[in-house]
């Protein structure tokens, strides 16, 4: 349940004007947000028949994957008519630890909710494709101590890297995503 927290966070707006890291790529690739197909767009603005649905994003400005993802999050949902809030995770430990990603503090976190605060679904904090890479790397390195840890941390971003590949392409993904997601609610 998130019921004490529909009506906490702020705007998107607010969020995107009120950065203080990486507002200019994250505003870059909201500006350059292009539908990858008339049918997810078509999809999008159906959901304004929906009065049922609710959206929190816990996330903060610092992070990489916030500064990737949330842009095309932002596009798809301010068609939908889907009332959302951001969360910024500082702000709100607590909801926090409500969605831990395998036991680890990760964002963006997309929450679905209805009008009553049950959750529904969530998405993130990454594509799956592109998640899969950490979460081999977390089963395959559990000691945090270890003395390759960082190496093998920072190859493993490095492949996340790859697998965002180069320009907007990995967008579609995230539209799919969440379309696949929404369209289960």
């Amino acid at each position: 349940m998130i019921a004490d927290k529909l009506n906490k966070g702020i705007s998107p707006q607010r969020f995107m004007d009120d950065m203080m890291k990486n507002k200019d790529t994250f505003h870059s690739l909201y500006n350059e947000f292009e539908w990858p197909n008339e049918d997810d767009k078509e999809f999008f603005e159906s959901l304004n028949n929906r009065d049922d649905l609710r959206c929190l994003i816990l996330m903060a400005d610092w992070c990489g994957d916030v500064v990737k993802n949330i842009p095309v999050v932002f596009r798809a949902l301010e068609i939908s008519g889907i009332p959302t809030e951001v969360l910024i995770k500082e702000e709100h430990p607590d909801t926090m630890q409500q969605f831990l990603t395998m036991g680890g503090e990760a964002v963006p976190i997309v929450i679905f909710a209805d009008t009553g605060g049950a959750v529904l679904g969530q998405w993130g904090p990454r594509p799956r494709h592109v998640q899969e890479v950490m979460t081999a790397f977390k089963q395959a390195n559990p000691d945090r101590e270890a003395a390759d840890y960082q190496d093998k941390l920072a190859a493993a971003r490095e492949e996340m890297g790859r697998r965002y590949g180069e320009g907007t392409g990995y967008q579609a993904v995230i539209i799919q995503e969440l379309r696949d997601l929404i369209a289960r609610l």
